[in-house]
């Protein structure tokens, strides 16, 4: 039986003495169920301030297994959100059944505002694919949902989520039509995250109201992106062979991965406020490098991880790339991360030589410059000099020197010739 609150000193004190509204205050910072399980167990009075806590947290140990496989985790649950009348916040990562999970919203379908799943945790994983996500539309006021480990082959029949603005499903196996229809039904998204999720064929999505974006696709297949967001200000797309655009005048940060296969083609349209760039992967075509750098222009930070380009199986090396139209075309660009692929392309165009004594480099501070080989050793050291010489705001110069062969002697002479090169300059310039 629990207790009054009279026997409860606190710095001398009776506990009476606090106002139920600190108590209830205090007691509202937890989330933890078993710390809200201890605290409803000290005294009646901290027992009524239960309904009114605002979030619950089912962490993955909240059970042992023997409750788990006897239906006492769900019976917990199930009393926890029944007591909590003003539950605002529900994260479950402890293994539940799915089919107790419409119940559970339809509870608390009036103040129900944050829902997060481990659906990979569900204790009939068989139902985790079909339709109980549907009763997720029992939350009507729903403002961010998250699921984890969800199969969604198809879409769940969300009806419209006018109220839901943060939308998050991480390692799921997806299909298009399913990404397409369940993003449709959540036409005021903010923020949409698909991460470590498995889908092929053509993404299609349409969100006038989207701010920040995050699609991280798995496999090497084909996967292509078509994406309508006139608001929209950071995107992260990681897997995708094709890549449109539309409507991305207000970005600010772009990062563009693919770790496996190619990179063909990216349509963004003109980008003037972009700040932030990052273009990384194994292989990518010309035509998309120097269509992203184009309508970049007015980029500031600049991150290029490419290995190879070329459009077909062949794995070929960047074209030459003339360094003085390169910087007089991006004259913003303060901070620039170069991979050794791109660093030995901008090498090879020697338009230094007949220079116009009125070129600078006028915003550049941080270059980070990673070789990887000691090939054309003296067009990089010409390089590496004049980047010196002609960025005038230039305060750090990283080299990094990285997976080297080291078969025979030019590999050394280049590294001493780096490292006179440094000592010069030894204000600005280090070797990692």
């Amino acid at each position: 039986m629990a207790m009054e609150c009279d026997d409860w000193g606190v710095g001398g004190g009776d506990m009476n003495a606090v106002p139920d509204g600190v108590v209830q205050h205090i007691l509202s910072m937890l989330s933890n169920v078993r710390d809200v399980a201890a605290c409803a167990c000290v005294c009646r009075r901290w027992r009524d301030c239960v309904p009114y806590l605002p979030a619950l947290f089912f962490p993955r140990n909240a059970f042992d297994a023997a409750a788990v496989g006897g239906g006492a985790a769900d019976e917990a649950i199930g009393r926890m959100v029944a007591a909590v009348s003003r539950l605002r916040e529900l994260v479950i990562y402890c293994p539940f059944s799915m089919a107790r999970l419409p119940a559970w919203l339809a509870m608390r379908s009036a103040s129900l505002r944050v829902l997060e799943l481990r659906m990979d945790a569900a204790a009939d994983k068989e139902a985790a694919g079909g339709g109980h996500l549907d009763c997720v539309a029992l939350a009507t006021g729903l403002e961010e949902l998250r699921l984890w480990g969800v199969l969604m082959t198809n879409a769940p029949a969300w009806g419209r989520l006018q109220h839901l603005r943060v939308l998050e499903i991480v390692g799921a196996p997806l299909r298009d039509t399913a990404i397409t229809e369940t993003v449709a039904a959540c036409p005021n998204l903010t923020d949409l995250s698909l991460l470590g999720c498995d889908c092929s064929g053509d993404v299609s999505i349409q969100l006038s109201m989207l701010q920040r974006c995050r699609l991280d696709f798995l496999g090497g297949g084909n996967c292509s992106l078509l994406l309508s967001a006139p608001r929209l200000e950071s995107l992260e797309a990681q897997g995708f062979t094709w890549i449109s655009l539309r409507g991305g005048h207000n970005l600010r940060r772009l990062s563009i991965a693919k770790s496996t296969g190619r990179v063909y083609k990216v349509d963004t349209g003109r980008l003037p406020d972009l700040e932030y760039l990052s273009l990384r992967g194994v292989q990518w075509s010309w035509a998309a490098v120097s269509s992203v750098l184009q309508c970049a222009s007015e980029v500031k930070h600049l991150v290029m991880k490419i290995e190879f380009c070329g459009d077909f199986d062949v794995l070929q090396p960047f074209p030459e790339i003339d360094l003085v139209d390169f910087f007089n075309g991006h004259p913003k660009l303060a901070k620039f991360e170069i991979h050794g692929a791109m660093f030995a392309a901008l090498c090879q165009k020697n338009s230094l030589k007949n220079l116009d004594s009125r070129f600078c480099i006028p915003c550049l501070e941080e270059l980070l410059i990673t070789v990887r080989s000691p090939l054309n050793a003296e067009q990089k050291l010409s390089t590496l000099e004049s980047l010196v010489k002609y960025s005038i705001k230039l305060q750090s110069m990283v080299i990094r020197i990285s997976q080297m062969k080291n078969c025979h002697d030019a590999a050394d002479d280049f590294f001493e010739e780096i490292c006179k090169f440094k000592y010069i300059n030894y204000r600005k310039v280090r070797i990692e």
